[in-house]
């Protein structure tokens, strides 16, 4: 979610919240009449990339903080997050997914040949968000996941080998190309029931997807990336019609089963059905593998930024699952979503009408001292504490656990096997502009 302004949090200059309608889904909603790159990116670039001095700033405030480069007042307070997380009937998911940047028509006009603009289950609450969710709970279940493990294990030692390859005594290493970006999608892809040689290729339009819709793009290149987010939606259409013809074991097959329960079992999908499919499949990996990417990422940059914490995980390896939950708490992957209010509701003291826009930070609520001693201090010998960083309450992440496992085996090989791992000194790391899957841009690391 972007280019350098004011460096304070701000009212908006009407002293009213913002408010807009919320989208179901952005890749295929109609664009606003107002829609253009030309609005005002500044600010974006520079919070994106460490919102936390603003996180800290809206703490310390009294009642909400608008801030006017999300659109958004910011609930930055852990008692308020949770509040809101609980209160789905006051603060609806609809509008989680707003775009920060709305497609252009030509690019709109592109996306509409594809597969998908059906609701999600991270932007629906009440019965229909439980409806949405249960296959997802089904597929992604302890015992599941469990025999995943395995081949998570098998393939980030494949992942490592790969890169110490002729290099074992003094190496380098991009990690995020080499590691972070292609573990989490080989699991999920396996999980999901993808064949290997379609998993780069949905990967690919993952990234794009966050790509077009976070980020203002010249309308030339939306369209070419609307066209790569197309081509992705149209090999999970693939998979939609094979497992209805022929259910397997496997994710895309519980995804299935639950769009085609209404109609004829016996019939092809219809093409409202095939919508729908395709729309659970990208929402489902889009979060399985950018989420655990941006932990991987976020997880070796600040072990190795505080030399003595990466030390003592080499020492003392049982501290991994601590490391985990302190690293996910410490720079949270998803920072944040959008809820709006559905009726007028008072949150923290201040008064706010139906239709006002909330960025709901999970990120910030993860610094809040009032829960967290030393809450800016990366500790993996903290005492555990249930932060927010999988979400809470019905929108809890139902692969919260795929992602610690992940995350574990990948701490497991690199101490194991790269205790002298270090940050190169000739690559600053800078973090990527967005607040919903943040990461390294790039993580140089050396041996």
């Amino acid at each position: 979610m972007d280019s350098q302004p004011h460096d304070t949090l701000a009212q908006p200059h009407d002293d009213q919240p913002h408010s807009d309608q919320p989208h179901d889904d952005p890749l295929h909603d109609d664009p606003p009449q107002d829609a253009s790159l030309d609005q005002p990116h500044a600010g974006l670039d520079e919070l994106q990339r460490d919102p936390y001095p603003h996180y800290t700033r809206a703490r310390d405030a009294d009642g909400l903080t608008f801030v006017p480069e999300l659109d958004a007042w910011l609930v930055a307070r852990d008692a308020d997050v949770r509040e809101v997380l609980r209160r789905a009937e006051d603060f609806s998911s609809a509008g989680s997914l707003r775009p920060d940047v709305m497609p252009s028509p030509a690019a709109l006009a592109v996306l509409g040949g594809g597969f998908g603009g059906r609701p999600v289950v991270v932007g629906a609450d009440g019965t229909h968000h439980q409806e949405l969710r249960a296959p997802i709970v089904r597929g992604l279940s302890p015992a599941r996941v469990a025999t995943a493990v395995p081949y998570a294990a098998e393939r980030a030692a494949a992942l490592v080998d790969e890169f110490m390859n002729g290099q074992p005594k003094g190496g380098q290493v991009e990690l995020m190309s080499a590691y972070a970006r292609r573990l989490p999608g080989d699991v999920i892809g396996r999980i999901v029931g993808l064949d290997p040689a379609d998993i780069p290729a949905v990967v690919h339009g993952g990234y794009r997807a966050e790509e077009l819709l976070f980020r203002p793009l010249p309308e030339d290149e939306q369209i070419i990336v609307a066209q790569d987010v197309v081509e992705t939606q149209r090999i999970l259409d693939r998979y939609a019609r094979a497992r209805h013809a022929e259910p397997r074991e496997d994710l895309c097959t519980e995804i299935v089963a639950s769009v085609a329960q209404e109609g004829d079992g016996d019939a092809e999908l219809t093409l409202d059905q095939r919508h729908e499919a395709a729309s659970h499949l990208q929402n489902l990996l889009i979060a399985g593998h950018l989420t655990t990417t941006a932990l991987i990422g976020t997880t070796v940059l600040h072990l190795l930024r505080h030399r003595d914490q990466w030390e003592l995980l080499c020492a003392e390896p049982d501290r991994i699952p601590a490391a985990v939950e302190e690293a996910a708490r410490y720079d949270t992957a998803v920072q944040g979503f959008r809820r709006v209010t559905t009726r007028p509701v008072t949150l923290a003291g201040t008064e706010l009408p139906a239709g006002a826009t909330l960025f709901v930070a999970f990120g910030a609520a993860n610094r809040d001292g009032v829960r967290y001693p030393g809450p800016d201090e990366f500790d993996i010998t903290r005492a555990p504490t249930r932060h927010l960083a999988f979400g809470f309450g019905a929108h809890a992440c139902p692969g919260s656990q795929l992602a610690r496992e992940q995350l574990r085996l990948t701490l497991r090989e690199l101490t194991g096997r790269l205790p002298t791992l270090r940050l190169s000194e000739d690559h600053p790391v800078t973090m990527r502009p967005t607040m919903i899957h943040r990461s390294p841009q790039s993580l140089h690391l050396t041996w």
